[in-house]
């Protein structure tokens, strides 16, 4: 049986500083007063370099700072970048165990299962961040493994496309079959199309350039609006597709904000700060306290929608009808 906690960013703040340093009040726990003045080393390792992993990494190595400090320690961290290739990854994580981390905290489903086969005969603490699906990712039941989930709300996603336009009749699939974290969501988007009668069309792309082929070949069978699930390798190529589907006057909806950063239409998912903040504290407690009393992972609570409003602007698409399905964030479009 799986065993999850869920945690809402808003509560954060409360969870954390009970489970991790009670600073709040004042107090240490009994981890932290072990820990004073000791020195840890965490290896941080994305799968690859791109805007949601990115703004992961910065929170988790930002909130490492700040724990060092209220705790009196030391925490010494290196950030990798795997480039998406598993035997790059492998190198990364089987390095840091030799070297003897405290812990590794791999960022994407790839690099959580290269480091969990890396750890394995150290049983060094793997602390993951944004496994849209732990279960499936072979990551739960795992005694050094826990970390966080992005999981995602498909039905909810679908529900924002079909209420900013109830006339689509078919729906553009764009994701990468080596995501193993896409393959969960992309079932629950057919089978809610499936239910709803409404057609779909699936493009799939492993590449950059196979992502901007298989974006065009949406554009050029005349679908309506596009979903993505978190998937690392379209969020890669965002920035090199966003504009075509802007100007076919097609609505992107992704997984994460960082797509509407990088251009795509909207989302309703959550925030990656908060996400790698909360993974931080986990590390932090699983080096101090042990993973004894530790869940399989913890689940992000969602809820936020995003809206790039140059690109609602460019296909002149209505977006005011999100503002009653959640809290509302109008971005643009940027580079990182």
């Amino acid at each position: 049986m799986k065993k999850f906690k869920k945690i809402a960013a808003s509560l954060l703040a409360v969870v954390m500083a009970f489970t991790v340093t009670a600073c709040g009040s004042g107090a240490k726990t009994e981890a932290d007063s072990a820990a004073s003045g000791k020195t840890y080393k965490i290896a941080v390792i994305k799968q690859l370099d791109h805007a949601s992993l990115d703004e992961i990494a910065n929170a988790i190595t930002a909130e490492l700072d700040s724990v060092a400090t209220m705790n009196g320690v030391t925490i010494q961290y290196e950030v990798y970048s795997g480039q998406n290739d598993q035997s790059t990854l492998k190198q990364i994580a089987d390095q840091a165990v030799a070297d003897g981390v405290d812990a590794i905290i791999p960022i994407a489903t790839l690099a959580a299962q290269v480091a969990t086969v890396s750890a394995k005969d150290t049983k060094t603490p793997v602390i993951f961040a944004a496994i849209s699906d732990p279960v499936t990712a072979e990551l739960t039941g795992i005694d050094y493994v826990t970390g966080t989930s992005d999981a995602l709300n498909t039905p909810y996603i679908l529900d924002m496309m079909f209420a900013q336009n109830p006339d689509i009749q078919t729906v553009g699939l764009l994701y990468s079959l080596s995501e193993s974290n896409s393959a969960t969501p992309i079932a629950e988007a057919k089978a809610y199309l499936d239910a709803k009668g409404i057609a779909y069309s699936e493009q799939t792309a492993n590449t950059n350039d196979e992502v901007v082929l298989a974006a065009s070949s949406l554009v050029a069978e005349g679908v309506d609006a596009i979903f993505t699930p978190t998937d690392n390798v379209i969020m890669a190529a965002e920035l090199a597709i966003y504009q075509t589907l802007a100007e076919a006057g097609i609505p992107h909806y992704a997984g994460a904000d960082s797509f509407v950063r990088n251009g795509a239409f909207a989302t309703c998912g959550v925030n990656y700060t908060a996400l790698g903040t909360t993974t931080a504290d986990l590390a932090f407690q699983a080096i101090t306290g042990g993973m004894a009393s530790m869940e399989d992972y913890y689940l992000m609570d969602g809820g936020i929608i995003t809206v790039n409003t140059e690109t609602a602007a460019a296909m002149n698409a209505d977006y005011s009808v999100f503002s009653t399905m959640g809290e509302l964030v109008e971005v643009t479009t940027t580079e990182e």
